[in-house]
């Protein structure tokens, strides 16, 4: 474990991030008054920000994970009739 002020951290963020990344944890301090600490990511974070964000929502019960992760995507029904989308194309051109 590390403390760094901030002032040296504002300089040095870069090198205490690595750090962090690294497994250590760094403490930051304000005239040697501990304000906040950079951790390493806890275990099963998604590497990215996406991943971190969907995966606390989860946790803290505002998300429902899907029971069931499909394979493949459904598959698609087309709307409507290729004959009929011309048509109705056509007839909206003849107003014209």
């Amino acid at each position: 474990m590390r403390s760094v002020g901030v002032k040296v951290l504002k300089n040095k963020l870069s090198e205490y991030i690595r750090l962090a990344a690294g497994g250590e944890t760094v403490l930051v301090t304000d005239r040697d008054r501990v304000v906040a600490e950079i951790v390493p990511p806890r275990q099963g974070r998604g590497e990215a920000v996406a991943d971190a964000f969907l995966a606390e929502g989860v946790r803290k019960g505002w998300l429902t994970a899907p029971a069931l992760r499909a394979l493949t995507p459904p598959p698609r029904q087309p709307v409507i009739k290729l004959a009929t989308l011309l048509e109705e194309l056509a007839s909206d051109r003849d107003g014209r």
